[in-house]
């Protein structure tokens, strides 16, 4: 693991390994990767300033030419795909084959915002009145910032940079603090591409190193004018009442408490194939990890016979191996977290299989840990709290109305996902009595969404919308336009101003 020559190969200066305050450790063995320099509050604030300046030239360029710098930073990640997928997996710990899928999620959302330039609609709409014409017009919005978490540290913010850009918007970014190697070379990659674009103005994309109080200046900053956060329901709860106070807007994507209903008709095969890359890619750590596995008592024995089999063959270990499923939690906090679940789960009546710590004497400061099976009597309340680790509660249920009923009753809704051959029960599922989540499966599993929908979710989970479908709306705002070309001046209503009634 050589990160100064991975550095050099994404034309990263490598002098930002040291010096600085914030210390970078890999999941994998615990190994400090670097110590970088962090910026401060006020420098935030420049940052915005700056942005400002940039947007008020960007918005004036037309859409399908931002299009093309969204073209060339597609480009600048085809060439350096392996190089930065391999970051993410040493900075992350996810498999190298996660990481270099969360690459490619970000030259698809390029491809798809470089269509996007050329069809950012408006309506026509019909006038009550004679001689007049109704349209809505989108410009671009301003500012946007985005606050990202550790455990897709680039393509978040790809999917909302892509859009951004071409909607006329600049970017500031704060990664998180456990990451910023992954950000300074996705910024690196696009100054490479603003440089072969030519004529961009200076600061369209900035990256901020920091803390709490760098996130905490993004969302009082009056010049960001939406702010897209990533990260936890308690994050959200902080963020959002912060941006809404000074009226901006903020696209909140927080937690997830996912679950996977399994039917008596469902393929089980294909339930466990599903079941099982949802509930340990990752190691768990996705906002929409499969952490409940709602089953039929019918088939309940076999399918849980099918995952302990699954989980006890799923190779742990480095995730830059070939062969290797599951890699490390991000850090010591992340274990504790899980341990702790798991001792609540016991409390409440639930069966423990898996969930050990992993690899401690060969790695003795990463924290590597077996995924969990835990079948509960009911959905207690540790299972309606998300931990963000490998761990899937299993329930099972009797009548398909109590398993959404299930599936539903927990504070969050990003995603879920049913396993069923039968027609009535999923098309019920995905009907307005079933599923609340924001993303609703039939037979695939939670995780894993494409670039082509809007990611996204309800209740605690935020309700923001990021990626594709008509996410793009979010990054712009709309002005409603009356166009008179008669000779007179009708009034809406029929309305006659100064007559008698």
């Amino acid at each position: 693991m050589n990160i100064k020559n991975l550095l050099d190969v994404l034309e990263l200066d490598s002098g930002i390994l040291g010096g600085g305050s914030l210390a970078v450790h890999s999941p994998i063995d615990g190994a400090k990767l670097a110590q970088v320099h962090e910026h401060t509050a006020a420098q935030a604030a420049a940052a915005v300033d700056a942005a400002c300046v940039a947007f008020m030239a960007w918005r004036l360029v037309p859409a399908p030419r931002r299009g093309e710098l969204i073209r060339l930073l597609g480009d600048e990640l085809r060439a350096h795909k392996q190089a930065l997928g391999r970051l993410v997996s040493i900075e992350t710990g996810k498999i190298l084959a996660e990481g270099l899928g969360e690459v490619q999620e970000m030259i698809d959302i390029c491809d798809f915002a470089l269509g996007l330039s050329r069809q950012l609609y408006g309506l026509t709409i019909a006038s009550e009145r004679p001689g007049h014409r109704m349209m809505e017009t989108w410009h671009p919005l301003g500012v946007v910032g985005v606050i990202s978490a550790f455990n897709f540290p680039v393509a978040v913010w790809s999917w909302n940079t892509a859009l951004a850009i071409v909607c006329g918007n600049a970017v500031v970014w704060k990664p998180s603090e456990k990451t910023p190697l992954s950000a300074l070379a996705c910024q690196a990659l696009f100054n490479r591409a603003v440089a072969r674009f030519g004529g961009a103005p200076g600061n369209l994309s900035q990256v901020l190193i920091g803390r709490r109080e760098v996130g905490e200046a993004l969302a009082d900053h009056r010049g960001i004018a939406l702010l897209s956060a990533t990260g936890s329901t308690r994050m959200g709860r902080e963020v959002g009442p912060r941006v809404a106070a000074r009226f901006g807007r903020s696209l909140l994507e927080l937690g997830g408490n996912n679950a996977i209903i399994v039917t008596p008709t469902a393929d089980l095969d294909m339930a466990t194939r599903g079941v099982l890359f949802a509930a340990v890619g990752t190691a768990g750590q996705r906002c929409t990890t499969t952490r409940r596995l709602i089953v039929h008592e019918s088939v309940a024995d076999d399918l849980l016979a099918r995952l302990k089999k699954a989980y006890a063959s799923a190779r742990i270990g480095n995730p830059l191996d070939i062969g290797t499923l599951l890699g490390p939690l991000i850090d010591e906090a992340a274990f504790e977290d899980m341990q702790a679940a798991l001792a609540k789960a016991r409390n409440e009546g639930g069966t423990v299989f898996g969930g050990e710590r992993q690899w401690a004497e060969q790695y003795p400061q990463a924290w590597y840990v077996s995924p969990a099976l835990v079948e509960m009597p009911a959905q207690t309340a540790v299972v309606c709290q998300e931990t963000f680790a490998p761990i899937l509660y299993v329930m099972r249920y009797e009548n398909f109305e109590d398993a959404v009923h299930m599936q539903n009753d927990v504070p969050q809704g990003l995603s879920s996902a049913i396993f069923t051959n039968d027609l009535r029960e999923a098309e019920i599922f995905m009907s307005a009595a079933g599923s609340d989540c924001g993303i609703v499966n039939v037979n695939i599993g939670t995780s894993g969404a494409e670039i082509g929908g809007a990611f996204g979710g309800e209740k605690e989970t935020g309700g923001g919308r990021e990626s594709g479908s008509d996410a793009w709306k979010a990054y712009m705002r709309r002005a409603t336009n009356t166009v008179n070309y008669s000779h007179e001046l009708p009034l809406a209503q029929g309305i006659k101003f100064g007559e008698d009634v």
